[in-house]
């Protein structure tokens, strides 16, 4: 058998000729019996409206022998009537509809048995012929409901998953109706999205361009030669952080290193920073000159507790920087870098870099923020997107099955 092919938009009027014959009398049958229901509850309703007024009559006369009971009747034709209302007739019909309204209808019938069994020998002998009119309304509004629950067990089910298909089929037009709308909806967020990525990226080059020329550049040459030469620096004073250490604990605890206050804070700042610290030295360095010759006299009297390769490594640096002057290039150096690099920060051209880069930065960082949001939103779009096109999906390839268990068609919905 071979397979039909069938749009969203050709498949209800399809199905409906295809279904006419089996479903159309089902149908039929299903309102007359809600028709029934309806009326045989309506029927009910006025027979429980007859026991109120005539119960109300009995309780205005005072009659004691009857008032008893009257009040009993008109408590239970009360309850009759504010069960009745809560029952809801369908206007339209389907198997679960219809399904909904027998088993309310149900609910209310078994209550009312209750009631009557209880209740109705208590009015007895009074209200007789009252209580056997409304007995045999009820009675037939319960045949009515028996025939009605016959017909969706034995009959309605059978078309059930046929109306089950009817409802994909809607949904499934409805679901691509939201699809279309999602889609549109996702295609404006996408059209401002590109064109914030695209101004951002436009910024972003002003600010590349701006740090690459011009004193940024230059800062960044000296910001790098200064790294150099702090770790030549740092090289040559190796042998001595351990000794600065030593020694600034002497003095600082117990004023055995010998040193100054002003030669105690040099120490600090040249175990802090040591290029600085050497750059703002006079030529030839003298304070550190200071430090290091009692350093040696410590180094000696071994009173820095050091091991004897320490001691012995500490001595040769500090021979080296005394005698030799080691530190002599590295002082011109750094004195001469940070000297054109405080020049370059003070410069207006840098400043009006800086300001320019600032600003374009700010205006990135606002940017950003907002291509965040609509992201936020597009990502939002296309999960609703995803989650449309499942269903339809879904809903799909059900209809395609009912249709073929039914009807023993093979059909694909495109």
């Amino acid at each position: 058998m071979s397979e039909i092919k069938l749009t969203t938009n050709e498949i209800r009027e399809w199905l409906e000729e295809e279904t006419r014959s089996i479903l159309t009398p089902v149908q039929n049958q299903a309102k007359q019996l809600r028709d029934e229901m309806s009326s045989a509850l309506q029927t009910e309703a006025e027979a429980s409206k007859m026991l109120l007024d005539n119960s109300n009559r009995e309780i205005e006369r005072r009659n004691m022998r009857v008032y008893g009971r009257a009040r009993a009747l008109n408590k239970l034709a009360h309850l009759f009537l504010d069960r009745l209302k809560k029952i809801s007739v369908p206007e339209q019909v389907s198997y679960d509809i219809l399904e909904k309204f027998a088993q309310d209808t149900q609910r209310v019938f078994i209550v009312a048995d209750v009631d009557i069994k209880k209740w109705f020998p208590r009015i007895s002998p009074f209200f007789i012929i009252d209580r056997r009119k409304f007995l045999t309304v009820h009675e037939k509004a319960k045949l009515a409901l028996t025939s009605l629950n016959d017909f969706l067990a034995k009959e309605y089910i059978k078309t059930k998953t046929l109306e089950e298909t009817f409802l994909l089929v809607d949904q499934v037009q409805s679901l691509e109706h939201n699809l279309a709308e999602i889609e549109a909806q996702k295609a404006d967020v996408k059209n401002e999205r590109l064109p914030l990525e695209k101004e951002i990226a436009e910024i972003e080059q002003k600010i590349a361009a701006l740090e690459a020329k011009g004193p940024k550049d230059e800062l960044s040459r000296l910001e790098s030669e200064k790294d150099t030469l702090n770790n030549e620096l740092r090289h040559e004073l190796r042998h001595l952080q351990k000794p600065f250490l030593k020694m600034q604990a002497l003095a600082t605890q117990g004023g055995g290193a010998g040193l100054t206050q002003d030669e105690l804070k040099q120490l600090n700042d040249y175990m802090m920073n040591p290029l600085e610290t050497l750059a703002a030295e006079e030529s030839g360095y003298p304070l550190l000159r200071q430090i290091l010759k009692k350093l040696s006299s410590l180094l000696e009297e071994d009173k820095l507790k050091l091991k004897s390769d320490k001691a012995r490594k500490a001595a040769q640096s500090v021979d080296e920087i005394l005698r030799r002057n080691s530190l002599v290039g590295i002082r011109t150096k750094s004195a001469d870098i940070l000297a054109r690099r405080g020049q370059l920060l003070a410069s207006s051209k840098f400043e009006q870099i800086k300001h320019d880069v600032a600003m374009y930065q700010d205006q990135v960082k606002m940017l950003s923020a907002r291509k965040t949001s609509v992201e936020t939103h597009e990502a939002v779009k296309e999960q609703a997107e995803s989650d449309i096109q499942d269903k339809i999906s879904n809903n799909k390839r059900t209809v395609e099955k009912n249709v073929d268990s039914f009807l023993g068609k093979k059909i694909e919905i495109l």
